[in-house]
Order: C-alpha cells, then sequence, then structure tokens
C-alpha cells in the first residue's frame, strides 16, 4: 500500500511537472515573439504564483551590453498605486479620509483657482477622492491641449529635456495653460495633475517628502531594495543602471525633464520588487482590510477597463470576446510598464516593454500569457 501510494504522488508530481515546464516554454515563446522585434529595444517579464516563478528579460543597452535582470526599469503611471497606496496608509493613520477637501491640506495659493469653470469657482469643491479617482474635473498637464496651443508638458520634455520640473510648477502650468472639464464627481477623466495634488498632502501631512515617506512605509519594510525616485533618490542596496526608455528610436532615460512625472510615475523599479509591494497589498500587509476594500471602488474608465483608488480592473473578455474572462488588477505605464494581479488564477505578472509605442502591446502580452496559463 505504502509504494502504490509514493507511486501516485510521483506520477501526480511529474505530470505536474510536465505541465509547469510546457507553460515555462510556451510563455517564453509568447514573450519572444511580443518584443523581438524593432520597435522594443528591451524588454522584462515575471510570472509569479503559488507554483510559477518565471522571469525574462530581452535586449541590449545602446552600447551593446546585454540588459540584465538585475537593471531596473522605470515604471511610469505604476507610481500611481505608490502614492495612492501612501494616502491611504496615512488614513489607516487616521491623519486624514478620503473625503476631506484638498484645501484642508493644500496652502491657498495651490489652491486658489486651480478649478474653475465659466466663472463658477470649484477648488474648494475637490475630495481626495476625486483625485484618487480621476472624477475632480482637473486636466492633465501632461497630454491635454493648452488653451493657446503651446506645447504640453509631454512635448516640453523634449523641447527642454534638461528641465526639472517641482511639483509646483507642474500645478501653476495647468492652471495657467489649461481649462477644467467638469465639475468635481460629475465624470472620469486621467490626469497626472490629481497625482501631483496627492503627492503635496502626503508631503504636508507626513511632514516628509515624498521619495522618503514611500521609502520608510513601503520600500524599506518590504524590503524592496532596488526601488527608488527617478532623480531624487537612490535605492536602498547598489543597484544596476536603469534600462533605456525609448520613444521611437528616441533614448531619453537621462532626460532631467521627466522629473515631471514625480507622484504620478517616478519611480524606478525591478520586476520582484513591483510584485513583492503587489503582493503585499492584496494580502493585507500594507493597509487595513477596510481600506484596501474601499480603493476598489470602480468607475467606469473604457470599454474593459474600471478606475478605483490608483489602481486598475481590466476585464480581458469585455476588451474582446476572444480573451480570456479573467480579471486584472493593477496598473500600466506609457512606457509599457505593466504590474497586474490576476486573481482569477491567484497569479502576478510585472514587467515592461520600455517603449512608449508599446503601451497596448503589454496589454496583449499579459492576455497572451494568462490565455496559456489558464488552458
Amino acid at each position: 500500500m505504502k509504494t502504490k501510494i509514493l507511486l501516485i504522488a510521483f506520477l501526480t508530481c511529474s505530470v505536474f511537472m510536465n505541465a509547469q515546464n510546457k507553460h515555462t516554454f510556451n510563455i517564453k515563446q509568447i514573450f519572444e515573439k511580443n518584443t523581438l522585434n524593432k520597435k522594443v529595444q528591451n524588454a522584462f517579464l515575471k510570472v509569479h504564483s503559488k507554483n510559477i516563478n518565471i522571469e525574462l528579460v530581452n535586449g541590449t543597452f545602446s552600447n551593446g551590453n546585454k540588459v540584465t535582470l538585475n537593471n531596473p526599469f522605470y515604471t511610469a503611471s505604476i507610481g500611481k498605486m505608490f502614492t495612492a497606496t501612501a494616502i491611504a496608509i496615512l488614513k489607516d493613520k487616521n491623519l486624514l479620509s478620503f473625503k476631506d477637501k484638498i484645501s484642508k491640506h493644500l496652502s491657498e495659493d495651490i489652491i486658489t483657482n486651480l478649478h474653475v469653470i465659466k466663472g463658477v469657482n470649484y477648488s474648494n469643491n475637490i475630495t481626495i477622492e476625486n483625485l484618487l479617482q480621476h472624477t475632480s474635473g482637473l486636466p492633465d498637464y501632461f497630454e491635454d491641449q493648452t488653451i493657446d496651443g503651446s506645447p504640453n508638458v509631454i512635448n516640453q520634455l523634449f523641447i527642454n529635456p534638461n528641465k526639472t520640473w517641482s511639483s509646483i510648477e507642474c500645478i501653476q502650468f495647468t492652471k495657467n495653460k489649461m481649462k477644467p472639464l467638469f465639475t468635481p464627481g460629475k465624470n472620469y477623466h486621467y490626469t497626472d495633475t490629481e497625482y501631483v495634488l496627492l503627492g503635496l498632502i502626503i508631503e504636508k501631512v507626513s511632514k516628509l517628502k515624498l521619495h522618503d515617506f514611500i521609502k520608510q512605509n513601503i520600500f524599506k519594510p518590504l524590503k524592496m531594495n532596488h526601488s527608488y525616485y527617478n532623480l531624487l533618490s537612490k535605492p536602498i542596496n547598489k543597484t544596476n543602471t536603469i534600462a533605456e526608455i525609448f520613444v521611437g528610436n528616441f533614448e531619453i532615460s537621462n532626460f532631467k525633464s521627466l522629473s515631471a512625472d514625480w507622484a504620478g510615475g517616478g519611480i524606478v523599479s525591478t520586476t520582484s520588487d513591483l510584485i513583492t509591494f503587489q503582493r503585499a497589498l492584496f494580502n493585507n500587509r500594507l493597509l487595513k482590510p477596510e481600506t484596501l476594500k474601499s480603493i476598489q471602488n470602480w468607475v467606469s474608465e473604457t470599454q474593459g477597463m474600471y478606475y478605483g483608488f490608483g489602481l486598475r480592473k481590466i476585464v480581458l473578455n469585455e476588451l474582446s470576446p476572444q480573451l480570456p474572462k479573467l480579471e486584472l488588477i493593477g496598473h500600466s505605464g506609457s512606457t509599457g510598464s505593466f504590474l497586474y494581479y490576476c486573481p482569477n488564477l491567484d497569479i502576478y505578472l510585472s514587467g515592461t516593454l520600455n517603449q512608449t509605442e508599446a503601451t497596448k502591446s503589454s496589454i496583449l502580452l499579459i492576455a497572451e500569457i494568462l490565455k496559456e496559463l489558464n488552458k
């Protein structure tokens, strides 16, 4: 009987290992198919669950050196997850409420004429919740059109790559050059302006710089030793050179003007550090259970996509009926970066295609991988 039990266990284990090896091989094929082309200069991927741990990287630096898993990458708007989590941590410390008016925590010079539509000033009506969920009606200094036709900030990154943008400059640019779109709470519009304001609230309430607050409350406790804020801080441990970011064939990694990202997406990290953060978040190691639930209060963003408080939910089969009936919760960025958790399969995925033209491709890559793992 004992021999029979051991044989069954061995056969079960062998079947499981063969399935895992097949998944690993197929995911590597999917990754290479999606990254070995002229539009993707370098790419990172980590797929992690209780039974799977796959790490892949492709590409070279401009000098010909190979990109490795030890090179961190620019996470872009994944940083919004960290800013929102920082706000939620302060909420759990009873230092603020999601329902607070932002005027309670920001100085008058920031609030004055921040949100004026047709002569009506709504600046004092905006709540922290509005900022977190992109429902304030404020314009996006990065990509929205200016009222005088001058370049928005995304274009100014290239016009003056050596310019260092302060958070106040970003807000002032929004006030001077753009108009709000709707009254607070009445619609949805994705905007980095709101996350700059959230960063300022974190600094005011905590009495720490944003990068120091994140380091003390997230990076250090979670041993995210290779994560830091671009141009502002250093990683806890010695970390290799950041992988290059591309716009077309144009490399922008060393632009000081990337400082305009800040609270909306200025973090540099690795696939492992990012998954460490997301696992901690969804396993209640950073927030109280009721707070974690409240930041997943979804509003419609576009077909198949919903937005919470610094979190995005994607329902794959709503994007396309050909995709599996699975959900993703996390965030992606304009550089093709992504950090998502699939609760249906209990799988975490992080990485980047490090190419601004590859944002949609990164979601398709994730969908293909999950389709493989859902077999």
